[in-house]
């Protein structure tokens, strides 16, 4: 059976261990510090938002969904609305990441309002095209929404024209939309 002398009971001792401990929680403490310090790439930027404006074909199915749910439409529709857009990652020339929604209000030529949501994930190039999907709800049903576009420069103003097909089990869906916003 051991014997404890007194030895070891000093160095055993809550007043010997504190410097050991206060020197590991400095060491961990600045480590995190260290890493926080690290080069990080910027906050994504929004920017793009605007307004917009187009047409939408409904296909003979899309039409008869709406009619069944006592909304009488024709097969062509305008549509105005607004884009929020955020950027999720800067490319740095290349490829960006970017995030989107677009809400539109369609038929009101015809003295209706059919609402529409789409939000859109999908990457824009150097080139300024751009292709996105995402989920899209309408009055229509729900469906998957697939746009592909081009923005034109124009100094500060860009000048997105983008073409969206929105497949369903009632039919399909086609828009040609447009709009514009400020380079921030």
């Amino acid at each position: 059976m051991p014997v404890l002398t007194s030895t070891t009971a000093v160095t055993k001792s809550p007043a010997r261990r504190a410097p050991r401990f206060a020197a590991c929680l400095t060491v961990l403490l600045a480590s995190s510090a260290l890493g926080q310090g690290v080069a990080t790439a910027p906050p994504p930027r929004t920017g793009l938002d605007g307004p917009r404006v187009g047409i939408t074909y409904l296909s003979d199915g899309v039409v008869s969904a709406l009619n069944r749910n006592h909304i009488a439409v024709n097969s062509v529709i305008t549509q105005f609305g607004w884009q929020l857009e955020r950027q999720m990652y800067d490319g740095k020339g290349g490829v960006d990441a970017i995030s989107e929604w677009v809400v539109l209000v369609g038929g009101l030529e015809q003295g209706l309002v059919l609402p529409s949501v789409s939000w859109l994930v999908g990457i824009r190039t150097r080139g300024n095209s751009e292709i996105a999907v995402g989920p899209n709800i309408t009055p229509a049903g729900v469906a998957l929404a697939v746009a592909a576009g081009y923005t034109y420069r124009v100094g500060a103003l860009n000048i997105p024209v983008n073409v969206a097909v929105v497949p369903s089990g009632s039919g399909l869906r086609l828009s040609l939309l447009t709009g514009f916003n400020m380079a921030r």
